[in-house]
C-alpha cells in the first residue's frame, strides 16, 4: 500500500526529515549543479527538493500519483503540483529536460509502465535521477519513515531495470547515513554521521541515489523486404450432375 500524502508531509517536517531533506537536497545538488533553462518534472513525492531548481529552471513541474493524493505546492504563488496516473503522464514526447523520481519507484504498482513514460517524455540527452530506498540500509527495515515502505531496492535490481527500461546508468551515489530515529541529536548531528557512514559501511546507506540517461537507438532507413505469397493451387471439387426426371 502507497504512504499518504499527509503522512509524507508530517515526515518532512520533523527534525529528521528536515535534515534527511538538507543531505539529499545537498546530494541532488552534487550531480545537478547547474539547471539554467531546463525543464524540470518532480515524480512522486518530491516537493522537500525542488525548490533548489526554481530561480534557474525554466519550468518546475511536480507530478503525484493519485494513489498517493496531491498537495499544493508552493506555498505562495501559482501551484505547479497536479494528480496524474504515472503510467500516462500529460505530457508531450521528448518534452522535459530532467526528471526526479522520489517516493515514486518503490511505491508504484505498476514499475515498468512508469519507466515507460518517463523515456516517452524525456528528451534526447535528458537526465532521470532515482532516489529510493537501499535494500541493505536500516532505513528500508523501518516503518517509522516513508523510506521503509514499499519495495526497497539493490544496485543490481537497479541496473536490470535500467537495462529493461532502456536507460543508461551514468552516476552513483549512496547516501543517508543519520539513523532513522526521531532523536533531535541525530538529526543535529547528521553531518557527522554522513562522513563517518560514507567512510566505514557505503554499502549500508539508507538510499540509492542513480543518475541515468536516455538511450536513443538509431533506425536503420532500409525496408525490410517483403516475402513474396505464392499461389498455391488448390483443386476444384467436382459438381454433381443434376440427375434427369
Amino acid at each position: 500500500m502507497r504512504i499518504d500524502i499527509i503522512d509524507l508531509r508530517d515526515f518532512y517536517e520533523t527534525d529528521l526529515g528536515i535534515a534527511v531533506r538538507r543531505i539529499v537536497r545537498r546530494e541532488i545538488r552534487n550531480v545537478w549543479p547547474d539547471m539554467t533553462g531546463l525543464d524540470c518534472l518532480g515524480l512522486g513525492y518530491a516537493t522537500p527538493f525542488l525548490g533548489v531548481f526554481r530561480p534557474l529552471a525554466a519550468r518546475v513541474l511536480n507530478f503525484m500519483p493519485a494513489a498517493q493524493g496531491v498537495m499544493r505546492w508552493p506555498a505562495e504563488g501559482g501551484s505547479v503540483t497536479t494528480l496524474v496516473e504515472e503510467t500516462s503522464l500529460p505530457l508531450a514526447d521528448a518534452s522535459i529536460d530532467r526528471i526526479l523520481l522520489v517516493h515514486a519507484l518503490e511505491n508504484s504498482e505498476s514499475v515498468r509502465s512508469m519507466m515507460r513514460e518517463i523515456w516517452r517524455v524525456l528528451s534526447p540527452g535528458g537526465r532521470l535521477m532515482i532516489i529510493t530506498p537501499n535494500r541493505r540500509g536500516i532505513w528500508a527495515r523501518l516503518d517509522t519513515t516513508p523510506f521503509g515502505h514499499g519495495r526497497p531496492f539493490s544496485r543490481r535490481q537497479l541496473n536490470e531495470l535500467m537495462r529493461d527500461s532502456q536507460f543508461t546508468p551514468v552516476r552513483w551515489a549512496r547516501t543517508l547515513y543519520t539513523p532513522p530515529f526521531a532523536f533531535d541529536f541525530l538529526a543535529r548531528s547528521s553531518g557527522a554521521w554522513e562522513k563517518i557512514g560514507n567512510r566505514l559501511w557505503p554499502q549500508f546507506s539508507g538510499l540509492l541515489m542513480l543518475e541515468a540517461s536516455k538511450q536513443i537507438y538509431a533506425v536503420s532507413a532500409e525496408r525490410p523486404k517483403l516475402r513474396v505469397l505464392r499461389p498455391v493451387p488448390v483443386a476444384q471439387p467436382a459438381i454433381p450432375r443434376e440427375s434427369g426426371p
